[in-house]
């Protein structure tokens, strides 16, 4: 059977690729599962990318490589171990079973065939494929040749690792068809107005831009008054962000009200030429507008490499200067800079882990697109440098960069020794351990970051139990169910590079655990890396690492789009200098009453599920603690006592189910208030023909009106919502027209006798002895979307999918409903490689001490495909007076005594740092404000007694501010100044 696709079937293995299938869509992974690829080389590059396609789903793959395993190699192939080396393997026997290890559906074979210019390539004719690292420009270019003019076309690829720089070749053919360019979803988006004109304008509502381009088509829908085009597609001309013309509507019917429209995604060809063709005008990606003529002295530099491999039959060596001048002298044709080819030359036989991890992302996301026609394809070159890594070594010795014969010979051609020996003795501590995070692992154990032997450290939080999304570097997720994420992370890590100290955390990091992950531990740290999915988690992480001046890097990844945000002490920005737009909360009264899209009855639902599973059992829970006895309660609601939440508990108390067909009774009720009686209600109060004060109509776009739905037996969505798996019993109950008829036995209390009925279905409750100490506890479900078995996600979509028919809205399937009710956040392997990579390329420069502008932020979607690196944003620094500056990053101190009084701090403060406090606050106390009433008083208190700490606390961070300089401007607040309870700083 096709790979990831039960035998029977072609249903997908969601246990595998529950995240990956947000982003390429089940079509895609369908197409994936019956293509065939080849990938000649097995160094750093190869085995990156052979990893990120086994992850994502082929059919199979065929491993190439005639090289043997040598130590050289444990610096830059994961897959390959000391045992490798000392066994004498070829390196894809070695890389084969572990890559097949990650994906049980991809059947994965090798071969060793000499690949070279005389071999018969017709062998590459079942392969839809064709990858090449590690391969000499000639033999590129005839694979490519057979490649293009084969039938039909055999999509080719050719990447590039030396050193320093790295470059990724496409040629999908003469024409190349791709489904879907962006892969974004097309929102529906409503209409305010569309003319009656040539050319009509139709006008978004409340403002909201469309995100067209002129070109682009829509189709139609809902539309009242001018319902000819109603279904149609119309290509559109961009007027503004919030309008757009259509074509001629002058002989339509007039716009009345109403409607939306969604983009139409529209096939798009790609051309591609040759390599041969490609080598003298290419067509390049620019990846760094700050030196965006990069990519062709990169392309010219690589081009003389291949020539002097040629000539010489070898690469330049390491650090030799000589080698440098023979390659700048075959560049003499082409504008190169001349930095920029001697440092490649000094690099080439070395290789730099985050850079192909990096590359390799990117060229992994183009054998996706080359196999599925999914996302637009790179035309036609993608070429990077970390020149910035290299260019503050350029007076190093040459000795530096000599090998040592160990596995790290690849990197210090790279770096040099001695930044090798700084990040064996880095003491990292990682936040987050998902994808990212794994990724990340990886590439400390192949740089060799924190070294037991040099006293180094990698920390790993955060304890969670594994699920079964496939981990980038883990052996397939399935044997590490049960243990924590830190925990199976650090052992697969030290599988790579068994020297490393890893550190499994089994504490999430946040104000609870500050005890733990205190200022001694922070201050032991050289650097915070977080691999977290939220952006409150990364401020907090941000906020210690701010007061603690340490570096943090922090990424992050949706879909095939990634960031990486670089914060150094003193010379960048914090994370929190910034702030994220928040997340758009729905409307209640749209929620409730008004849903327009499938995202308003998905989130409906999942309150619904939250309602009646999680919240109403935990407070009949939290009722029958406080009040153990169901007689007492009885009696003091007899004697009128105000017994809070008492109502709602008996009301759940009395309509409880325990048997299975009342079960079905509760569901069927539900069914009525929910999809019936609801819509009833309000129809019953907002007629189809009401009019708002303006004369409009008050059922109009975005409102929908509601239609009763009818219960049938019948109807498979109906009974979906009655079928709730947790009370279905072991004997087979069928569900007749008998027991889902609409009971009258369990009518809603009315309020006005609510009290009288709650008094009396509690004495019945009691008097049928239904109210035992074991009965006055239920169990609470916390809502879990990846346990097929427990019903959760079944409820959410058939209540959405009711819920959608009741307002004629189109329902979501399960799979959408899913990633919108569980907040999932899509995810590849590609793009998780490729922010791990771009990280600990900055982790590098970070350890290095390197200049600003040697750091490096990236924004990437690999989809379209773009890549944008950009300087992070400069600290900024606030002036006090006569040139007394500060920034975030500063933090002043006092130190105080048991008797130290706010008058002492405040003398104390103008003392040491030349300002006049004019306000002192702690947190969301206010300790010293002179217009309070009464603040003048407290100059006298002590600090202790003002700030009343706890035992432990040794110091708390406040907030002074300052009379500015101009008259009539806001007192200005200063750096934080941390005061110390005592003299020495140790605990009062």
């Amino acid at each position: 059977s096709p790979p990831g696709m039960a035998a029977d079937s072609m249903e997908i293995d969601d246990s595998l690729y529950s995240r990956q299938r947000y982003v390429l869509g089940d079509s895609a992974m369908h197409q994936m599962a019956q293509s065939s690829v080849f990938l000649s080389g097995m160094g750093g590059l190869g085995i990156e990318i052979a990893k990120n396609i086994v992850l994502a789903g082929v059919k199979a793959v065929s491993l190439h490589d005639t090289k043997q395993c040598e130590t050289w190699d444990l610096g830059s192939n994961f897959f390959i171990h000391k045992e490798d080396v000392l066994g004498q393997k070829s390196r894809v026997e070695a890389v084969c079973p572990r890559v097949a290890e990650l994906n049980p559906y991809v059947h994965v074979d090798v071969s060793s065939l000499a690949l070279d210019d005389n071999t018969d390539l017709g062998f590459l004719g079942k392969y839809q494929c064709v990858i090449l690292t590690e391969a000499r420009l000639s033999l590129q270019k005839r694979v490519n040749d057979f490649c293009h003019s084969h039938q039909p076309p055999i999509r080719f690829i050719s990447c590039d690792a030396y050193g320093i720089c790295v470059r990724v070749f496409c040629d999908f053919g003469e024409e190349f068809e791709v489904s879907d360019p962006t892969g974004e979803e097309p929102k529906e988006i409503f209409i305010q107005s569309i003319t009656q004109d040539s050319p009509g304008v139709v006008t978004c509502m409340d403002n909201q831009p469309h995100g067209l381009q002129t070109g682009q088509s829509v189709v139609f829908r809902e539309v009242n008054g001018m319902v000819e085009v109603n279904g149609t597609v119309r290509p559109v001309s961009v007027l503004s962000p919030y309008s757009f013309a259509i074509g001629d509507t002058s002989q339509l019917q007039p716009y009345a009200h109403g409607g939306f429209f969604v983009l139409l995604k529209t096939p798009k060809t790609y051309r591609f030429e040759t390599l041969e063709k490609q080598l003298c005008d290419p067509h390049v990606l620019t990846p760094d507008f700050s030196k965006p003529e990069a990519p062709l002295q990169i392309h010219a530099a690589m081009m003389a490499l291949d020539t002097f491999q040629e000539q010489l039959s070898r690469l330049p060596n390491a650090g030799c200067s000589q080698d440098a001048e023979v390659l700048l002298k075959l560049t003499e044709e082409a504008p190169v800079n001349a930095e920029l080819v001697r440092c490649l030359s000094r690099t080439a036989r070395g290789t730099l882990p985050p850079l192909a991890a990096a590359v390799g992302g990117l060229a992994s996301q183009e054998v996706l697109k080359a196999i599925t026609g999914k996302f637009a394809p790179l035309q036609q070159w993608f070429y990077l440098d970390a020149i910035e890594v290299v260019r503050p070594l350029q007076s190093v010795a040459a000795e530096e960069f000599f090998p040592r014969g160990d596995r790290y010979d690849g990197l210090r051609a790279c770096i040099g020794e001695s930044m090798c020996l700084e990040l064996h003795k880095l003491r990292v501590f990682m936040v987050g351990c998902g994808a990212i995070g794994c990724e990340m692992l990886k590439n400390f154990a192949l740089l060799g970051v924190g070294l037991a032997s040099s006293s180094g450290e990698v920390g790993v939080s955060r304890y969670v139990l594994l699920s079964s999304v496939s981990l980038g570097v883990h052996h397939g997720p399935r044997p590490h169910r049960k243990k924590p994420k830190s925990t199976t992370a650090a052992e697969a890590t030290l599988e790579i590079n068994p020297d490393l100290q890893v550190d499994a955390h089994l504490n999430k990091v946040c104000p609870a655990t500050e005890s733990v992950y205190n200022d001694a531990f922070y201050c032991r740290l050289n650097l915070v890396v977080t691999a977290l999915d939220n952006v409150e988690a990364r401020r907090y992480v941000d906020s210690r690492c701010l007061s603690n001046q340490r570096a943090l890097l922090d990424s992050g990844t949706m879909g095939t789009k990634g960031h990486t945000e670089i914060i150094v002490p003193n010379l960048t920005e914090s994370y929190n200098s910034h702030r994220d737009p928040p997340e758009e909360e729905i409307p209640f009264c749209t929620l409730k009453s008004f849903p327009s899209v499938i995202e308003h009855t998905i989130q409906w639902a999942r309150d619904k599920f939250e309602n009646l599973f999680a919240h109403k059992p935990s407070m009949f829970n939290s009722f029958w603690q406080t009040h153990p006895s169901a007689e007492v309660v009885l009696q003091r609601m007899q004697r009128g006592e105000s017994l809070e939440g008492s109502f709602q508990v008996i009301k759940l108390l009395s309509k409880r189910p325990s048997r299975w067909d009342q079960c079905v009774t509760f569901a069927r009720l539900k069914f009525e208030k929910y999809f019936k009686r609801k819509a009833l209600q309000l129809l019953h109060s907002f007629p189809l023909d009401t009019r708002l004060k303006d004369g409009s109509l008050f059922w109009q776009s975005p409102k929908r009106p509601p239609a009763p739905v009818d219960f049938d037996l019948k109807d498979s969505l109906l009974l979906s919502i009655v079928k709730i798996p947790e009370y279905r019993p072991s004997e087979k109950v069928s569900v007749t027209d008998e027991t889902v008829r609409k009971p009258d036995s369990m009518k809603l209390p009315l309020s006005s006798e609510e009290e009288r009925e709650a008094i009396a279905q509690l004495e019945q409750a009691i008097a049928t002895d239904n109210v035992t100490a074991g009965s006055l506890q239920v169990s609470p479900l916390q809502f879990e979307k990846d346990d097929d078995g427990n019903g959760h996600m079944d409820f959410v979509t058939a209540a959405s999918a009711l819920r959608a028919r009741m307002y004629a809205i189109e329902p979501a399937d399960r799979l959408k409903t899913k990633r919108i009710a569980g907040k999932i956040i899509p995810a590849i392997a590609t793009a998780t490689a490729a922010v791990a990579g771009l990280v600990a390329l900055e982790l590098v420069k970070v350890v290095g001490g390197y200049e600003f502008e040697s750091f490096k932020n990236c924004f990437f979607n690999l989809a379209i495909p773009v890549v944008v690196l950009t300087e992070p944003a400069q600290v900024k620094q606030s002036l006090i007076r006569d040139n007394i500056y500060f920034s975030i990053w500063d933090c002043w101190t006092i130190f105080g005594r048991e008797d130290f009084t706010l008058s002492d701090f405040i003398n104390a403060v103008r003392e040491k740092y030349g300002i006049e406090p004019t306000m002192v606050v702690h947190g969301v106390k206010m300790l010293y404000v002179p217009v309070m009433p009464g603040h003048s008083k407290r100059l006298k208190l002590t600090m202790q007694k003002l700030i009343k700490p706890s035992v432990d606390r040794r110091y708390v961070d406040l907030t002074v501010s300052f009379a500015p300089e101009a008259d009539g401007d806001d007192d200005l607040p200063g750096p934080p100044v941390r005061y110390f309870f005592s003299r020495n700083g140790e605990t009062p």
